[in-house]
């Protein structure tokens, strides 16, 4: 009788499927999230929402790859699935064990704690289920985002107050440009440049950090030159790949869009920490790839 023996995976297929690097940028929108409600960032809970976002978002990019292992065995078959580094029931597996393990971290913070994570839940999968070729996609892809905020605020203070939700609802429309850039990134163009004044969401609610010190209009002013200069790459395409590296970059800036809003309310010592996620995640694009 033949046994069949599978090659171990490794650590670099895991990572891959999870796009890690980005993780810190949903760190800091945890921050942000728990800051502009109020919470004290100091907490040890915070420190839990952060590992249930953590298994949220890597769950979400695992099923990503699950749902679109058809096509990525046609564009993109270097991708984990496709290019039999791992096969794809694991990873259907992991990634609703890892949304399960998530929920379940939630499930103690109480009944607003569990509302928003069971709402970033049914967001994730609808997303990793219909993004493909579906114009509203990028939204649903905000949305998620902006749930991290609502999750967080609700677990460290119980509520989700007005503030949160209208910075909530800024990332999730600079994250629905980023999103509609990215989905173009294959072909290295994008086709229409409309959308991406969605980017500059987080601007306009962020406009009340230059009534703070130097060190908050910079934070501010920084975020707003980072954008101009993704868009340019997007615009103008000045070399071979410019649209990929300006999603990386739009990527990276969701720390700013972060540090920005938290800079608004005179959180400096938070702004300063998401600008850290920011070059974390800039960094750790160098190793694994974010899209």
């Amino acid at each position: 009788m033949r046994v069949a023996s599978f090659a171990p995976v490794s650590l670099v297929t895991v990572l891959r499927l999870g796009r890690v690097s980005n993780l810190p940028t949903v760190w800091t929108n945890v921050l942000a999230g728990a800051v502009l409600a109020g919470a004290d960032w100091h907490d040890w809970l915070l420190g839990a929402v952060l590992l249930a976002m953590s298994l949220f978002y890597v769950g979400g990019m695992y099923l990503n790859d699950y749902f679109d292992r058809a096509i990525d065995a046609r564009e993109r078959p270097e991708r984990p699935i496709p290019s039999g580094a791992i096969v794809a029931g694991a990873v259907a597996a992991i990634g609703f064990g890892l949304l399960a393990a998530g929920a379940a971290m939630m499930a103690g913070m109480g009944m607003a704690a569990i509302a928003t994570s069971a709402l970033l839940a049914a967001a994730i999968v609808t997303y990793d289920l219909h993004h493909k070729g579906n114009p509203f996609a990028p939204l649903v892809m905000g949305v998620c985002r902006a749930l991290v905020y609502c999750a967080a605020a609700a677990a460290l203070t119980g509520n989700v107050p007005p503030f949160v939700i209208v910075s909530a609802a800024a990332v999730a429309a600079y994250v629905s440009g980023l999103t509609y850039a990215a989905q173009q990134e294959n072909l290295d163009r994008v086709g229409k440049l409309w959308p991406l004044l969605l980017l500059a969401a987080p601007l306009a609610v962020a406009i009340g950090t230059m009534q703070y010190t130097p060190g908050a209009v910079a934070v501010y002013t920084f975020f707003a030159a980072w954008i101009a200069a993704a868009i340019y790459l997007l615009a103008r395409r000045p070399y071979a790949g410019s649209v990929p590296r300006a999603v990386g970059w739009l990527i990276a800036g969701i720390s700013l869009a972060d540090a920005a809003l938290l800079a608004s309310v005179g959180a400096m010592l938070p702004a300063l920490a998401a600008e850290v996620g920011f070059l974390a995640t800039l960094v750790f694009q160098k190793y694994i790839a974010g899209t």
